[in-house]
């Protein structure tokens, strides 16, 4: 990982401003300080959240602050951290179902509900875990994956989070990767990748692929069946995945993230054209 973490490092300095990879600093949840599962840095400065907008409306937008500054979630809080762990966004906590994601078309890319002919997006059933996504990763539309025919799906890297706590939406989060699932969805490659949170008491157990499915039995057939199926009951097809629905193991997804933070650095520094008209600050 420490190869990994300095060879990307030294890409997007020679590519992206300091500004994109300024120190790593976490955000302690405040509706889990007592909880062992939120990892925050003790010297690191926090971000809080400013909300404008009435919850569950269409103007709903959670803002992410540093000190006095507002900052993005996707440009500004760093993917990788010291330790060799990532930085993940929450966006929806586990056991809820609204819909909740980066906005990467709106200034400071905040959180919103997701909206689809003009009404705001649930899914027909919770959600069983915390998810959201990783920072300065990108899905660039433009690639076709040589193994999946697919293209990316032109959104940051997804982030399935195992452990039993729920994380607070806006909250960020050190996580160790441990996998990955190739879904496809409506054609398009969209990554999913299984992590845990540092601070969870199962995490020094859980390193790979095989320790998920010892530590937690049956965990990923679970998250394959939700991903796969949560649009049936809105009469869709259900999603595939590639690689005979393998979880691709700790290396390959570190691979991923790598390829996908690249294809970012490339999107942030004018190197690939932002023909998506994607919101770069």
């Amino acid at each position: 990982m420490a190869s990994l973490q300095c060879a990307v490092r030294a890409s997007v300095v020679q590519k992206v401003s300091r500004k994109v990879i300024a120190p790593v600093v976490q955000l302690k949840s405040r509706a889990l300080h007592t909880s062992k599962a939120v990892c925050a840095a003790a010297k690191s400065p926090s971000y809080v959240n400013v909300v404008k907008g009435p919850k569950d409306s269409l103007e709903y937008r959670l803002f992410f602050k540093q000190g006095e500054k507002v900052v993005s979630p996707w440009h500004e809080i760093p993917l990788f951290n010291h330790d060799g762990s990532l930085n993940y966004i929450c966006e929806i906590p586990r056991e809820t179902s609204a819909k909740m994601e980066v906005a990467t078309k709106e200034s400071g890319t905040p959180i919103k509900q997701d909206v689809k002919k003009g009404k705001l997006r649930f899914y027909p059933y919770n959600i069983n875990w915390n998810y959201g996504m990783l920072p300065q990763t990108w899905e660039d539309p433009a690639h076709t994956h040589k193994v999946l025919n697919a293209a990316g799906d032109n959104d940051p890297v997804d982030v399935v989070e195992i452990s039993s706590v729920p994380h607070e939406s806006g909250g960020v989060y050190s996580v160790k990767p441990v996998g990955v699932y190739a879904m496809i969805d409506d054609g398009e490659l969209d990554w999913k990748v299984i992590a845990i949170s540092s601070d969870d008491p199962k995490a020094p157990l859980v390193n790979d692929v095989a320790d998920v499915e010892r530590e937690f039995p049956g965990e990923l057939d679970k998250i394959l069946a939700w991903f796969r199926d949560y649009k049936i009951p809105d009469g869709k097809p259900a999603n595939r995945f590639g690689f005979e629905n393998k979880c691709l193991s700790r290396s390959e997804t570190l691979q991923i993230v790598q390829e996908t933070h690249e294809a970012y650095v490339k999107l942030k520094s004018g190197a690939r054209k932002n023909d998506k008209k994607l919101s770069l600050i």
